[in-house]
């Protein structure tokens, strides 16, 4: 699983989600590597497991042939109290890492297979992570 070598903070402060004005992404929104890319539509955290979840299922689909890039880093860690505790007593300790998507944010990226496959490939993999998902494509604009 993806998890930063080092950190500068070990707990992050919990920013609180504007429902009203979800800000679609800025960075990271147009294809980079690969003909074909994985593209997020919903806002979501997507921790470190359901990244190597979708990693997994996506290079089986694509075998030997494809290439891919995974284009997102877990670099926040998000911290949990233990099961029926109480609340107060401080924050929970971290239990991994995960990474904070917006709209319009490339997630992964495949090269290397025709386009069928490519579009499976990425299918599988969106279906593992909590954001709904777009195949998008060179061809098309973005």
């Amino acid at each position: 699983m993806l998890l930063p070598k080092k950190v500068k903070f070990r707990k992050w402060q919990s920013n609180r989600i504007n429902l009203k004005a979800r800000t679609p992404e800025t960075r990271g929104t147009k294809l980079a590597f690969g003909s074909y890319g994985l593209k997020a539509e919903t806002q979501a955290r997507v921790k470190s497991n359901q990244i190597e979840s979708a990693r997994k299922a996506m290079s089986r689909s694509l075998t030997k042939a494809g290439k891919y890039w995974i284009r997102i880093f877990p670099d926040r860690p998000y911290t949990a109290k233990a099961a029926e505790v109480g609340m107060g007593k401080g924050k929970g300790d971290p239990q991994g890492y995960c990474f904070e998507v917006f709209p319009g944010r490339i997630i992964f990226e495949v090269d290397g297979v025709e386009e069928s496959i490519a579009r499976e490939a990425l299918r599988k993999a969106g279906t593992k992570l909590p954001v709904k998902c777009r195949v998008v494509s060179r061809a098309h604009k973005q």
